[in-house]
């Protein structure tokens, strides 16, 4: 049986280039979508076995259409598609549900063997980023259960690590210096015990931290 396969990306481009890619496969476009809103609506029609899902879209984040997806439809299997390699985001993702992350630039058959796996409910197909982070948040289990002494300013400088802010950045949000901001990220890890930036955004995604 052909492995049914929802596009969801607000590029039509984009959502052209993957059906001429996917034909002579065994996978079937049942549906295609624009946006979060469509992709729920259809997904929730056609029940397909995998949904492509854009992460950045014009009527919001693909991450939020995540959330509501595995929450309405958690037979489906969602790999996210993006433009940037971004651990943050792959670390969002995961928390989220997602059970694999693809680039648009990648080959036709890594894309193709990325939905079959999906399907197949294997473990993710790319290496390095994305089952790091699967690993870690399996590592941090019980850890994640436990409170967690952070201080105010603390659990701001952690909302803005987990959106992938630089240290720059969060020094200009925040209004402190750089050298502070360092400071209150090695305290962060410190007391959450996780070895990165990559895994404290994780800790902070299923904290509802952001």
């Amino acid at each position: 049986m052909p492995i049914r396969l929802l596009i969801c990306d607000d590029h039509e481009v984009i959502r052209i280039g993957l059906n001429t890619l996917l034909q002579g496969t065994d996978i079937q476009v049942v549906g295609e979508a624009a946006n979060g809103k469509d992709a729920l609506r259809i997904a929730l029609k056609e029940k397909p076995d995998v949904i492509l899902l854009d992460i950045r879209m014009d009527d919001g984040d693909g991450l939020a259409t995540l959330e509501k997806l595995r929450q309405k439809t958690p037979e489906c299997k969602v790999v996210m598609l993006s433009t940037y390699d971004n651990p943050t985001y792959i670390a969002r993702a995961v928390a989220l549900g997602a059970c694999d992350y693809v680039l648009k630039g990648s080959t036709r058959d890594a894309i193709i063997e990325t939905i079959t796996s999906a399907a197949k409910g294997e473990s993710p197909s790319r290496a390095g980023e994305l089952k790091k982070i699967a690993s870690a948040m399996k590592v941090r289990q019980t850890v994640d259960d436990d409170d967690v002494p952070l201080t105010q300013r603390e659990t701001q400088v952690l909302r803005h690590v987990a959106l992938g802010l630089s240290n720059k950045e969060i020094g200009r949000s925040l209004e402190i210096s750089v050298e502070t901001v360092k400071e209150h990220v090695q305290n962060i890890l410190r007391k959450i015990a996780v070895s990165d930036r990559t895994q404290a955004a994780v800790w902070a995604v299923r904290k509802g931290l952001v």
